[in-house]
């Protein structure tokens, strides 16, 4: 049996907005796993659902680039130790040469591109220089490049903290920032139905069985339930069936009633530093051991 710290609790509380002891309550039931825990607490129609903004700690930004054809684009991620460091002039230089480099030599990973050159030097010794000159490591975390046969739109939202890059046939530029907009603010898994994982689409199937079990429904009606409740699931995860965030409410258009006889292809958004979880320095302690050291 796992041993369930207030710090457990207290992640698991942000992550749903469920109770403190509801959370320490699921926890134990799961064995201390948070995803379960989650889980648990959906299934009793406590939470929800995890907060989608979970735990952003890492610095840094996420920064587009489009060519002048709008027909080959990339996304990337480079992150640094604190945000200060993202706003350097040196920072944003190295990541503008590193997106210009994707978008023309084409890496598949984050290590094929670190055995290219830049400038005439390695990557690692590119690294290393921006690091000595900002005073701070610097590391690349991500990228994803596009070459299309449409137009290709980005959108950098509160300078740097969260990156789309979209893929689109028709339409014209304000439909694409339109969509690149809404894809920053409403968070979509995929374009449609069919672009759903498989893996996500049985999890959250799962998840409402027990839950309209937990309810006490019938097992007899419980499946028709589902389906129906899976629809709202599709509507908030797939871009083209969520409720078009710039629209009059009373409107009620969807994604796909802006886009007319334009299509999205595909999107990818990155949320700067989801994923990573930054070590939270003890400031009281840090100021504790300065006295302590002085005093000596």
């Amino acid at each position: 049996m796992a041993t369930i710290t207030p710090k457990m609790v207290k992640d698991l509380r942000e992550k749903t907005g469920a109770g403190m002891m509801d959370c320490k309550k699921a926890l134990a039931a799961v064995d201390g796993d948070e995803q379960k825990a989650i889980d648990y607490l959906r299934e009793k129609g406590i939470a929800k659902a995890a907060k989608k903004s979970g735990r952003i700690a890492a610095e840094g930004a996420v920064a587009a680039y489009v060519s002048d054809d709008k027909k080959t684009g990339v996304l990337f991620e480079l992150n640094c130790e604190t945000d200060f460091a993202a706003k350097n002039a040196e920072f944003k230089a190295l990541q503008s040469k590193l997106m210009k480099l994707i978008a023309d030599k084409a890496p598949e990973s984050v290590e094929e591109l670190e055995g290219l050159k830049l400038d005439g030097k390695s990557i690692t010794d590119v690294m290393g220089e921006a690091t000595a000159t900002i005073g701070e490591k610097l590391s690349i975390r991500r990228f994803e490049r596009y070459e299309t046969e449409g137009e290709l739109t980005s959108y950098i939202h509160m300078g740097g903290k969260i990156g789309v890059l979209v893929d689109i046939i028709g339409g014209n530029d304000q439909l694409g920032k339109d969509v690149a907009m809404q894809i920053a603010a409403s968070v979509p898994l995929a374009v449609d139905r069919a672009g759903v994982k498989a893996d996500d689409l049985e999890h959250e199937k799962e998840v409402l069985r027990k839950q309209a079990l937990e309810e006490g429904k019938p097992e007899k009606i419980v499946d028709r339930m589902v389906e129906g409740r899976i629809n709202k699931f599709y509507k908030e995860v797939c871009l083209l069936e969520q409720d078009f965030v710039k629209a009059d409410p009373s409107e009620k258009k969807t994604v796909k009633d802006i886009l007319g006889k334009a299509k999205v292809v595909r999107f990818v958004r990155y949320q700067l530093g989801e994923g990573i979880e930054k070590k939270k320095d003890d400031f009281a302690a840090e100021v504790a051991a300065q006295v302590a050291g002085s005093a000596k």
